[in-house]
């Protein structure tokens, strides 16, 4: 999928755009035991609490491509016959009436899924009329040749609240306000079957994780057999190791600064081309990024052979996942520096009587502790 197509789906999951009419679910305790079942009516809920319950919903589909939204590919095997796409299959087929491969499910993730303090799952099945897109990107609502039928998944932590004081306003007290258990935005969850090219590929489903730094592959080989990609945070770790490993002497300010800078422009410009596809880079393509940054063929060549070692031969990353184009950080074991990415050109290094600098030019006026302070010649 991409992000025209998650954006689609996730507006289903506004109350004027919604036609989901009820949530199935269940709590599961932090023992992973199923601690009791619900079949929630929208119709039935209150206005306030339905818009709730979709906003949960539509946290599953938040996030970046690549970071938080990650494509997984089913097998032919798997869709011709396995029970992992039989069960995800019979839950939508059924509008999730089937009792028993409800029930199946929530054994399922129960088993692989743990969460201090529990969480809740939520699944909704909807039908979405898919209006008729024309070349000009005009839809029409009442031209649909195309029913998507899907489930969505959403597995919600449920925190309990800490007795604080409150104040009733009709009575005009203080009171302890009681301990309760509120249920969080969902850590984890996914989308079947995927929704291409504006209909469903029941060779695809699209995974959610909110956190960058934990992917839950036990849940992924649980439902769905297949594995993840490393975590975001991971992959971003083992790119900074490749550099720091292959590139030696060439690992200094100005290609750090290079490198970064070539990465960034990269996103930039794909998000100004507003390109629904992905920006992934290969091998290849990050490659060329450390020679235009200066590096040596030898060093390039080194860094090429770890990082099939280390994302495979074929592997594509997310560039988001190898940068933050929101920060330019210098560290030592007892300074930490933050700079602006778009001035990273105002750091640079340097070694005088023997000793190693970082030099920052000052402009605009240069504060201490919010304190202005003039600079001095000597």
């Amino acid at each position: 999928m991409n992000e025209k197509e998650v954006a689609e789906i996730r507006r289903r999951f506004r109350p004027e755009k919604s036609s989901v009419t009820h949530v199935r679910g269940c709590y599961v305790s932090e023992q992973g035991e199923i601690v009791s079942q619900f079949d929630q009516s929208l119709a039935l809920m209150p206005q306030e609490e339905g818009e709730n319950l979709l906003a949960l919903l539509r946290k599953t589909l938040s996030g970046s491509l690549g970071r938080n939204l990650l494509n997984l590919s089913f097998s032919t095997a798997q869709v011709v016959d396995s029970p992992e796409h039989k069960l995800l299959m019979e839950l939508r087929d059924s509008e999730l009436r089937n009792e028993e491969a409800v029930a199946a499910f929530f054994q399922q993730v129960a088993e692989s899924f743990r969460l201090e303090g529990g969480y809740l799952i939520l699944l909704a099945y909807d039908s979405y009329d898919v209006p008729f897109r024309g070349k000009d990107g005009g839809t029409l609502e009442d031209a649909s040749d195309t029913v998507y039928s899907y489930i969505l998944c959403s597995l919600c932590p449920v925190k309990q609240t800490k007795p604080v004081l409150s104040y009733h306003i009709p009575e005009n007290l203080f009171r302890n306000r009681d301990v309760d258990w509120v249920v969080s935005p969902p850590e984890a969850g996914f989308l079947f079957p995927a929704f291409d090219d504006r209909c469903a590929n029941l060779y695809e489903t699209l995974y959610y994780t909110k956190n960058t730094a934990e992917s839950h592959q036990e849940l992924v080989d649980a439902l769905f057999h297949r594995e993840l990609p490393p975590p975001a945070d991971t992959q971003k770790e083992t790119f900074q190791s490749l550099l720091t490993e292959t590139l030696e002497s060439d690992c200094n300010m100005e290609v750090m600064q290079s490198v970064q800078g070539q990465i960034v422009n990269m996103i930039e410009e794909h998000k100004e081309n507003k390109d629904p596809e992905p920006l992934v880079l290969s091998k290849g393509a990050l490659e060329l990024v450390l020679s235009a940054s200066g590096v040596e063929e030898e060093h390039r060549e080194a860094f090429a052979q770890r990082f099939e070692e280390e994302f495979g031969v074929d592997a594509r990353v997310c560039p988001q996942n190898l940068v933050d184009k929101k920060k330019f950080e210098v560290c030592t074991p007892d300074v930490t520096i933050k700079v602006n990415p778009e001035r990273a050109d105002l750091v640079e290094t340097r070694i005088i009587d023997g000793a190693g600098y970082i030099l920052i030019r000052a402009e605009g006026g240069v504060e201490v502790n919010g304190v202005p302070i003039r600079l001095t010649e000597e």
